[in-house]
């Protein structure tokens, strides 16, 4: 089929690959522009960007789509299907119905459990036991179309946001190329979702990330690892150089009672409002993650010190 490619993240980077590796002709990969990054802030390209020229596929980088010039652009393409995969913009209705057949979304959840934007970081800070990939028929709504594929994926106990990621992505891949195998036999059906169940993923807040001790240590764990390795939980506390940032990117649950926010040893045992919470893996600011006996070695956390939020 004739595919219109829309993705900009490493997420998308493998569904990509797939859609190459099985046939499909890719008449032209839609991807969010360059933008700043690194200590120079130079614009760096996306990972989708770099992959697609690195195949030799045509890029475009739009800021929008609602222009009458960019619907030209995108109608003169002439494709059967336009396939999305954490794009990062809205796609308006002249967009959505100009493919010849459908537009289909790669969508990182079960649907409708966490429409929106953060689905995997949401499904862990719920405390969620499994996640899965969903191939959608797009509407207008926010991700409100029928179903036509899917795969779960069981979400472990101390699973972070970014290992649920790669799984997500690695079994997003095939079942979108199986859903265009499919759709191109004329196989492909949808079921429309259950407006009962829906649940929302909404962006993540800077604020959310502040760790409040006083929650149960169980939320503190889920909240620490859906928000690893980006853009991480964290806490503030007197280190012997003033007060500094620390973001949690591991952590067990373990017994222990205290104060809320209490160190109960000095390695990295922290009270919480019921239950404690065992300090694996942390990241101080400017430097890179560490696990917590490296990071005792410059910046001890001793008995008894109390940290912030």
């Amino acid at each position: 089929m004739r595919v219109v490619f829309m993705g900009t993240p490493e997420f998308s980077t493998g569904l990509l690959k797939e859609i190459v590796s099985r046939g499909h002709e890719v008449a032209a990969v839609y991807t969010q522009p360059p933008r700043p990054a690194g200590r120079g802030m130079e614009p760096r390209k996306s990972p989708v960007h770099l992959l697609a020229e690195s195949l030799g596929l045509p890029v475009f980088t739009p800021r929008g789509l609602r222009g009458a010039e960019e619907t030209a652009a995108f109608k003169a393409l002439d494709a059967d299907v336009a396939v999305v995969a954490a794009y990062g913009l809205i796609l308006p209705r002249a967009i959505l119905e100009a493919p010849r057949v459908v537009c289909l979304n790669l969508h990182g959840s079960i649907l409708p459990r966490w429409r929106g934007a953060a689905p995997i970081q949401r499904a862990i800070m719920a405390g969620d036991s499994e996640s899965g990939v969903d191939v959608m028929r797009m509407e207008e709504g926010l991700d409100t179309g029928p179903v036509a594929l899917e795969t779960r994926v069981p979400i472990g106990p101390d699973m972070t946001a970014g290992e649920l990621h790669d799984a997500l992505a690695l079994a997003g891949a095939p079942l979108m190329a199986d859903a265009l195998q499919a759709l191109e036999r004329g196989e492909l059906t949808f079921t429309p979702q259950s407006e009962a169940a829906v649940t929302y993923a909404q962006k993540i807040d800077k604020a959310e990330a502040r760790i409040d001790w006083r929650r149960p240590a169980a939320q503190v764990h889920n909240l620490s690892r859906g928000l690893a390795p980006f853009p991480g939980a964290f806490f503030e506390a007197e280190l012997g150089a003033g007060v500094e940032r620390v973001k949690v990117l591991r952590t067990r649950v373990e017994k222990g009672e205290g104060a809320a926010g209490t160190a109960l040893d000095d390695e990295g045992l922290i009270a919480c409002g019921a239950g404690a919470l065992r300090l694996l893996r942390v990241q101080r600011a400017g430097k890179g993650p560490m696990d917590f006996a490296e990071f005792s070695r410059g910046r001890r956390i001793e008995r008894g010190a109390r940290l912030g939020g």
